[in-house]
């Protein structure tokens, strides 16, 4: 009988432990698991077919509206709300650049993260899918054009952007699309008015989404051996117009400016998150993916944030914002941390040299985790548009080969920083979540203590 009681009392002790270890007994966002996201129109389409998570929607972005994050958490709706759409396919929503209704997306994505962190936040998370797929075959035709592997006294006397600018002009959709950005951004408007700023920040942005990167990224990033291509190569944009200005306004009065328009606060979000440097990867790039930020630069073009090579130097790389740091009061040092992202960046650095010289890393990139930091507050979110014909609804053509230089049976460049071609990874990380926790939660009841094995043991002993 002793036995038996004494089995029953070990056997409700393990199922006990058991149910404390299974992943059930987690709280907090390790309890469902990774969703891989849905674009953010998609996702706000199955919330509005669910009348418990569109009215908790609509709850939500009246809270976030006007309030600080001290005031909406404190609201009991509110929290109630946002615990709903935690949940949802709207909280992970993604958007993808270029998208039919790329403007809808991301100001569905901003009108749930906007407000859910305290203070503007230096770096913000990117709305945009990242990115999977390698330049390997761009930088292999860049190679080929540039000269690399040819004779390199042929090499040095050839200006890559003029020939860049040539193969842009044998393509129809290039050549239409580049020819209308130059005739909008050289229309003198006026005396004092040089150009309509405005018409050409949206031609430029046409050009850059809507012409592939084998055409556009030669233009932006070609190798330059003298002063007439680097030259060439800083006028791409037709700087006059779309970059510089009378008088170069405070970088930080700048980030403001472009944070209020959903579409420039997204590519600049993008940019930190594809080319923030990183002392921990082989290229200094985050994901060691120069495709993500050329493509995350070359996204921020035709906005109030156009970046653009300051010099014609072809010794060195050297790209910025047109703006400064001079009134930055006690905000120098954030402003000159901001600027020095451009200024003295080594991933976008070598992303340039990279594609310039026509090399690559042969490595596939990990698929990045969602950052867990949350887009800052604002003022006021303001309400969807009923009208979005003005949204860039362009069609981008993705490259998602993942080709090394090596595998295409061509010589590598001989540059002693980016020369190297390395044994093809592949790993798979299942990207985190970022939504809040609870104060409650947390995955602190993972494993059951040795505590409660030690009380089961002596409970046994004392039985017998």
């Amino acid at each position: 009988m002793i036995l038996a009681n004494a089995f029953c009392l070990f056997f409700f002790l393990d199922e006990t432990l058991r149910s404390l270890a299974s992943p059930s007994s987690l709280q907090g966002p390790e309890l469902h698991g990774w969703r891989p996201p849905v674009d953010c129109v998609r996702a706000n389409e199955l919330c509005a077919a669910e009348s418990n998570c569109s009215s908790r929607y609509r709850t939500l972005r009246q809270c976030l509206a006007g309030r600080d994050r001290n005031t909406m958490l404190a609201n009991k709706e509110c929290q109630a709300a946002l615990e709903v759409l935690q949940e949802s396919p709207l909280y992970d929503c993604r958007c993808k650049r270029g998208m039919k209704k790329e403007l809808q997306c991301l100001q569905i994505y901003w009108s749930i993260h906007l407000g859910l962190t305290e203070g503007e936040e230096f770096y913000e998370a990117s709305p945009y899918e990242p990115v999977t797929a390698r330049l390997s075959d761009i930088f292999r035709l860049a190679s080929i054009f540039s000269g690399t592997g040819a004779d390199p006294a042929v090499s040095a006397k050839s200006n890559h952007c003029l020939d860049a600018a040539k193969a842009c002009n044998l393509n129809d959709n290039c050549k239409k699309l580049r020819s209308s950005y130059i005739s909008i951004c050289n229309r003198q408007i006026s005396p004092t008015e040089r150009c309509n700023r405005r018409k050409c920040h949206k031609a430029l942005r046409q050009f850059f989404d809507r012409v592939p990167g084998e055409y556009t990224y030669r233009m932006l990033f070609c190798s330059c051996q003298d002063q007439a291509c680097a030259e060439r190569r800083r006028q791409t944009i037709l700087p006059s117009c779309s970059y510089e200005d009378k008088e170069k306004p405070n970088c930080l009065d700048l980030r403001t400016l472009c944070r209020i328009d959903h579409l420039c606060r997204s590519r600049l979000a993008d940019f930190h998150a594809n080319c923030r440097a990183s002392y921990q990867t082989l290229t200094s790039c985050p994901t060691d993916n120069y495709q993500a930020c050329l493509g995350s630069y070359a996204g921020m073009i035709g906005f109030e944030i156009t970046p653009n090579y300051v010099d014609s130097s072809p010794a060195g790389i050297v790209v910025s914002p047109w703006c400064s740091c001079r009134g930055s009061g006690n905000l120098e040092e954030e402003c000159e941390k901001f600027l020095r992202d451009f200024t003295e960046n080594p991933c976008l650095r070598n992303a340039i040299q990279a594609f310039g010289n026509g090399t690559d890393v042969n490595l596939s990139p990990k698929n990045p985790s969602f950052q867990a930091t949350q887009a800052p507050r604002v003022e006021k979110t303001p309400s969807l548009p009923d009208d979005l014909s003005d949204s860039t609804s362009l069609g981008t053509s993705v490259i998602t080969t993942c080709t090394s230089v090596q595998e295409q049976g061509l010589k590598t460049n001989s540059s002693k920083e980016l020369s190297m071609c390395f044994t093809e990874l592949t790993t798979n990380i299942i990207p985190g979540s970022n939504k809040v926790i609870r104060p409650n939660s947390g995955p602190r009841r993972a494993r059951p203590s040795a505590a409660l094995t030690a009380v089961s043991f002596l409970m046994l002993k004392l039985a017998l």
